[in-house]
């Protein structure tokens, strides 16, 4: 068990994997994950790791990018993955249904920082960075509201 706070290097997309689907042991209705990081660096990665732990294994998890939301029917919980890349505020998250999300499963959040000061306040910041050779990942962890005492199975 790990603390839900702290960096995680990830030497292989595989960890970047693992961490996501540890992440969907430890979610809640109401909660959401944050994914802050430049292009490429897995956050997409991260989120289908923890799609796939509550769905199946083989569950089409693709980058909302284009769609901006995909919903999953998950066990025990549904999990609504938000991109937030092409929206010009926060207020046009909220007709994508982010408080519905919340209300009756989770959220997994690319690119909160389009938010503004209106991040769900039970949520967990992942900030992914690459090193200079763009292979290894580093996640740091940063928990608000629920997740201040959580661990994580990592």
């Amino acid at each position: 068990m790990a603390a839900a706070r702290g960096t995680f290097r990830l030497a292989h997309e595989d960890d970047t994997t693992r961490l996501g689907a540890a992440l969907a042991g430890a979610l809640k209705v109401g909660e959401a994950i944050c994914l802050e990081g430049p292009l490429g660096a897995g956050k997409s990665v991260l989120a289908r790791g923890l799609v796939r732990q509550l769905t199946t294994d083989d569950e089409e998890v693709p980058s909302p990018t284009f769609t901006l939301v995909q919903v999953y029917h998950g066990d025990p919980i549904g999990v609504a993955h938000f991109d937030l890349y092409r929206l010009s505020g926060p207020e046009e998250v909220y007709e994508l249904g982010l408080d519905d999300a919340l209300e009756d499963g989770a959220a997994i959040i690319e690119w909160p920082e389009r938010l503004g000061r209106h991040r769900p306040p039970d949520r967990l910041d992942i900030e992914i960075t690459l090193d200079a050779d763009e292979q290894t990942r580093h996640a740091r962890l940063t928990p608000h509201g629920a997740w201040e005492d959580r661990s994580i199975d990592f």
